[in-house]
């Protein structure tokens, strides 16, 4: 048998052992017989240099071609086999349909966030600028610009969490005001912002006081701002998130950055002002506090308290869900327990 010949019948035998081949382990040992380093028509031209040189071309082309055919046939039959094992995997895990699905658990929104986005839609509504701040502040901005300097005795009433002797954990959101009252140019309108976050105080946990809660300041600058607007802002508050039926009271107050400065009582909701446990038998429940600008918080900043005026009030978000709510315990804002954040499930809308 001469060398085509044995070329032409590795082809064949080639050929034939692929067809009859029934997996890819079975293709990949055809291969390395015939083409792998070891195959047969490898073995071939690595033996080149025994054919005379006029046949070398003509060997070493057949080769080629033999090798380019089975490597064809090879490579069919492997996307062959692929196919089957895709398909036999799709009928093996093929989904029911038919089948009741499985109902994904859906989160609830916690009731703090849905008083606050509630009065962040609000306040936007009536024009307002919503602005958050850093939460660790300056002794300057959290105190100093809100007339409270170093040896004001209410400095103590805030009980602060200090970091070192300039920055603090803030106490209260007025620092936002402040940043933002130095900055305004009222040549283009009024200032009028809202400043929502998360402040600290050393008070004791118990269940109405946490060391740390949400707050939400408000502050209105402009020239002939009035006390009847302050309190006919306050009580769009409160009726806008404890109803319309809700009556309001102001009684005079004491707050170094308001001068003068009201407390906002509303009606209470359990008794509607006949007198109850909830309410102390008074008939009114405390919701906020707040006043007109101080003239002195006005010209830290740099503007002018004889031409400007102004308002600023003061809530706690937690406060408001737990009258809104008629929770009982501030400290269950704070456990993470679903089955308490489920119950308000139907206020996210």
């Amino acid at each position: 048998m001469d060398l085509f010949d044995r070329i032409n019948k590795l082809k064949e035998e080639g050929l034939d052992q692929i067809k009859q081949a029934e997996n890819q382990k079975m293709l990949d040992k055809i291969r390395v017989e015939l083409m792998g380093r070891k195959g047969e028509l490898t073995k071939i031209l690595h033996s080149m240099k025994d054919i005379t040189p006029e046949n070398r071309p003509k060997v070493g082309q057949e080769v080629n071609q033999v090798r380019d055919i089975l490597q064809k046939q090879l490579d069919e039959a492997k996307d062959h086999f692929l196919q089957a094992v895709i398909a036999k995997k799709l009928e093996e895990e093929k989904i029911d349909v038919t089948l009741p699905g499985r109902e994904g658990h859906l989160g609830s929104k916690h009731p703090i966030n849905i008083i606050l986005d509630d009065l962040e839609s609000y306040f936007i509504g009536m024009g307002y600028e919503v602005v958050q701040g850093p939460e660790i502040e300056t002794d300057h901005y959290c105190f100093e610009m809100m007339n409270l300097p170093k040896d004001h005795p209410a400095r103590d009433m805030q009980a602060t969490f200090y970091i070192d002797e300039e920055d603090l954990l803030r106490t209260q959101t007025s620092g936002d005001q402040a940043r933002v009252l130095e900055k305004h140019d009222f040549s283009k309108g009024p200032l009028k912002m809202v400043g929502p976050g998360k402040v600290y105080r050393r008070d004791d946990d118990d269940a109405t006081h946490s060391h740390q809660f949400q707050q939400m300041e408000g502050l209105v600058v402009d020239k002939n701002v009035t006390m009847s607007d302050l309190k006919g802002t306050l009580e769009m508050i409160a009726k806008h998130v404890f109803g319309q039926d809700r009556k309001t009271r102001l009684r005079p107050s004491y707050f170094p950055f308001t001068e003068p400065s009201v407390e906002m009582d509303v009606s209470c909701f359990n008794c509607n002002g006949k007198g109850c446990p909830i309410c102390k038998y008074t008939g009114w429940i405390e919701v906020l506090g707040a006043g007109m600008v101080h003239p002195n918080v006005l010209e830290n900043a740099g503007v002018d308290s004889t031409v400007y005026g102004g308002f600023a009030f003061g809530l706690g978000l937690d406060r408001f869900a737990i009258l809104k709510y008629g929770i009982s315990d501030i400290r269950d804002f704070y456990t993470n327990d679903v089955r308490f954040l489920e119950q308000f499930r139907k206020e996210e809308n």
